[in-house]
């Protein structure tokens, strides 16, 4: 079996392979940073999410985005362009027999306290992402084992060959087994270029790694997170000069920013609100009760409207862009007609329900006209925005709520469709608990998950394996049980006088490794 190397244009290749030579090139130096002057300068970003886990497990898109630079794993993304390098590993792994693998370990890599990465970290943080409590195990469900040869050597074994292990293993971020989960959500260690200087509710502050010794150092004396999940809060930090980056650029802002000298670009991505039904409550029990509910929403007069054309309309579970993409068999489009005779048939005309929304502007702003739409399918709708719905309406026991209307974007973790639609619907806290997909459908579950097995042991283009992920998006349209309804464009703007070497990409969070302050 070969490892997939990432597809990326020849363009993005060489745009990438200019990054690595302004950060030194894409050898492994041995040599900690810092050596000679240091970097200078400090970037200040305005970021639109909110946590307080920032463990290497965490689901939070502000915590993943940080992590990128202060935790490493044995490979990592160029989040530009999905191109795969050796972060805390010395090279691609080397194959002992089509499902056995061994990677090296950098000659010399340290945490920022000092101590040296051994293969034990890397196995204790392993065995972190599978734990049975955590969402990245449906991520490595491929796995057998991951052990230590020696102190610098980590042995990976394949329950069956497996093309992507690289870009799978960029999710086990390295923090030392030493640390508690509590110490992790806090303030992990690691070993990246950068380390956490500080750690507040409305602000992240990290410094340069001087232990750091890898291809990518630190390129700015200090990084600082704004913590602005209100949108005018971040706009007025743009144009007052208190942000040099502004994630999550409200549409409606751009032509103000561009006026006051800002650079800002939109990147086709996949994050998107989705809804997410309660299959265990009537009358959503029934997918033609929630394909009814998928169908009365106008998506293309959201995206025309609150999203004022800066997204597209989700055509299937994933966007178009993907080589993977089928529309599926069950047409989820808008369709109010066929919408209300399906909720008529169900004999669930004039029930009363609650909208569970998350409290993030843009979700907020289509919040009128998707209660507008569900109305006038038959529904009577009220609205309940949470700072959390999942610790406070999901997640709790014998979950109440109705439907749930929230962001999302497992593109964080990589663009493969394994990655895509596993997040949701793999077998985990979504299925078992949060929509009880596993428990009141559990053929259909069983059928999604025997699908994805299959088809993530062939090769990523071989026709077999589109036919079958096409089967898995039939699948999960039929079932409507958590679905898109559009897929955003990323709206990112930068000051390119206070900022050198930026590019904004396609996932939720910013990339600022060998990003520098003018």
């Amino acid at each position: 079996m070969r490892i997939r190397k990432s597809l990326a244009s020849g363009a993005a290749v060489a745009a990438a392979a200019l990054v690595l030579t302004a950060c030194g090139g894409g050898q492994t130096s041995s040599t900690p940073q810092t050596s000679g002057a240091g970097p200078t300068g400090e970037i200040n970003v305005g970021v639109a999410y909110a946590t307080t886990d920032y463990g290497p497990v965490t689901t939070s898109a502000l915590a993943l985005g940080t992590n990128w630079h202060v935790l490493e794993g044995l490979y990592a993304f160029d989040m530009v362009d999905y191109s795969v390098r050796p972060a805390l590993a010395k090279g691609d792994p080397v194959e002992v027999s089509a499902t056995e693998y061994e990677v090296a370990l950098r000659d010399g890599a340290k945490f920022s306290d000092g101590n040296a990465v051994t293969a034990n970290d890397v196995v204790a943080s392993y065995e972190r992402a599978v734990d049975p409590t955590s969402v990245y195990k449906q991520f490595f469900t491929f796995v057998d084992s991951v052990t230590a040869k020696d102190s610098a050597t980590v042995t990976i074994k394949l329950k069956h060959p497996f093309s992507m292990l690289k870009d799978r293993f960029t999710n086990v971020r390295v923090a030392p087994a030493s640390m508690d989960a509590d110490a992790l959500k806090a303030q992990p260690v690691g070993s990246g270029p950068y380390k956490y200087e500080s750690i507040s509710p409305t602000e992240v502050t990290a410094v340069p790694n001087d232990q750091y010794n890898g291809s990518v150092p630190a390129t700015a004396a200090r990084i600082r997170w704004h913590v602005l999940k209100d949108d005018s809060a971040r706009l007025s930090a743009a144009i007052g000069g208190t942000v040099d980056i502004m994630e999550a650029v409200p549409a409606s802002a751009v032509h103000q920013l561009r006026a006051s000298g800002w650079a800002v670009e939109a990147v086709p991505g996949y994050n998107n609100p989705f809804l997410m039904f309660n299959t265990t409550k009537a009358p959503f029990d029934k997918p033609e009760v929630r394909q009814a509910v998928l169908r009365a929403i106008d998506r293309q007069k959201l995206v025309d409207g609150p999203m004022e054309g800066q997204a597209v309309v989700a055509t299937s579970f994933l966007p178009e862009s993907s080589p993977a993409h089928k529309k599926p068999a069950t047409d989820l489009g808008h369709d109010p007609q066929a919408a209300k005779k399906q909720l008529a048939d169900a004999g669930a005309v004039g029930t009363e329900i609650t909208l569970t929304t998350t409290d993030h502007p843009w979700i907020a702003n289509l919040v009128p006209q998707v209660k507008a739409d569900l109305e006038a399918l038959g529904l009577t709708v009220k609205v309940d925005p949470l700072a959390d719905p999942y610790t406070s309406a999901t997640d709790v026991d014998e979950p109440g709520y109705d439907i749930v209307m929230a962001p999302g974007d497992p593109s964080v973790f990589g663009m493969d469709p394994g990655i895509i639609m596993s997040w949701w619907n793999g077998d985990n806290i979504w299925t078992q608990k949060r929509d009880s997909w596993a428990k009141t459908a559990p053929d259909a579950f069983r059928s999604f998950q025997g699908i994805v097995e299959e088809t993530v042991q062939l090769e990523p283009d071989d026709p077999a394996a589109l036919a079958k992920w096409g089967q898995a998006q039939d699948l999960l349209a039929e079932q409507a049980v958590i679905y898109p309804l559009f897929h955003r464009k990323m709206l990112t703007a930068y000051k390119p006088g206070k900022v050198a070497d930026f590019s904004p990409i396609a996932a939720t969070g910013l990339q600022l490794l060998g990003v520098s302050a003018k």
